[in-house]
């Protein structure tokens, strides 16, 4: 499972700046505030992504992509719980995925293991199946929320309503 420490910070950073997205590293034996986990799980603060050298990527990526997906109204005051229903979950899957592509020596792949091996369960038993032959719905929700475009890339919007 590939962590903070082992990825290019600063790109990750950037990445997430590109949504608002402010990502602090705490230090490695501190507690992780906003996390929902707890561990070493990524954490929320508002427009804060928080984490430790030791954080899985995927749980930034996740936690991103439900800042990302979340209404207007659920990011003012965001401490630790995200929210939302069934399809916002199955978005904010969809879209950790796509956000992967754009982290280098990372990639969809690695994501995929990476959420089969933390304990995602999906109908078709993993992470990837799942995404190329299930989850029409999830993109779906992000195309009309103006997340990802036509062509299934990330817009560098967040859901608007």
């Amino acid at each position: 499972m590939l962590r903070l420490a082992e990825s290019d910070r600063s790109a990750l950073a950037r990445l997430m700046a590109r949504f608002g997205l402010d990502l602090r590293v705490v230090a490695p034996d501190q507690e992780i505030p906003g996390s929902y986990w707890g561990e070493s799980e990524a954490g929320l603060l508002g427009n804060t992504l928080l984490a430790r050298p030791n954080t899985p990527l995927h749980s930034i990526l996740h936690e991103a992509a439900h800042y990302i997906c979340m209404t207007p109204e659920r990011r003012v005051g965001l401490d630790r719980d995200a929210g939302g229903d069934d399809p916002e979950e199955n978005a904010v899957c969809y879209l950790q995925v796509l956000l992967a592509d754009a982290v280098r020596d990372y990639g969809r792949a690695a994501t995929w293991r990476d959420m089969d091996e933390w304990g995602y369960s999906f109908r078709l038993g993993s992470a990837q199946r799942w995404f190329e032959t299930d989850a029409a719905d999830a993109r779906a929700w992000l195309l009309e929320a103006g997340i990802i475009t036509a062509a299934g890339v990330p817009s560098g919007a967040l859901r608007e309503r």
